[in-house]
């Protein structure tokens, strides 16, 4: 079940710095995620072996490996902060776009991902669909991917993660605004 946390400390600490050629951006953290204080960490999930297999990764991480991803140009956000569990158990409150848009303005890598067609469309709003976008979002590449999540399979095609692996290499170099 979501809980707003007493404490009002993020469910997971971003993962965010500047000069990262990738961001990627999840909904919010799935209950067994919260638990272990670790992104992506449902054995279910294909999120950590998608990194590797499409090459944005040189080798295959554990979730508890994620602190190490800024190493790699990879950064981690979500879009709720202060939530976790499934999208259908969030309150109609739990993303905050608003934030999620000023940290990549401040950040300012050169390319967002979206896990999920829901986080996409939450973020960039009607028509968002799979793949590279033609609207920016907060100035910057965006791209929408169907979620790594077991629950999500009937959607999954690693194919446009490879779409994003192969358009963050062919970013040059301190494209970063």
């Amino acid at each position: 079940m979501a809980i707003r946390l007493a404490t009002e400390a993020f469910v997971l600490p971003d993962l965010l710095q500047p000069g990262l050629r990738l961001v990627i951006c999840g909904t919010a953290a799935g209950t067994r995620s919260a638990r272990e204080r670790t992104y992506y960490a449902h054995p279910g999930n294909m999120f950590w072996r998608t990194l590797f297999a499409v090459g944005l990764t040189p080798r295959l991480l554990a979730p508890a490996e994620y602190p190490s991803l800024p190493g790699f140009g990879i950064g981690l956000t979500d879009l709720s902060k202060f939530h976790y569990g499934n999208d259908a158990e969030l309150p109609v409150d739990a993303f905050d776009v608003a934030a999620l848009r000023s940290k990549i303005e401040h950040y300012a890598p050169r390319v967002i991902a979206f896990t999920s067609k829901h986080a996409g469309l939450s973020a960039l709003g009607k028509g968002a669909t799979y793949g590279l976008q033609p609207v920016p979002f907060a100035g910057i590449p965006a791209f929408v991917l169907p979620s790594p999540s077991g629950q999500a399979r009937r959607s999954w095609d690693i194919r446009v993660w490879q779409a994003l692996a192969d358009f963050v290499a062919a970013q040059p170099p301190g494209t970063e605004r």
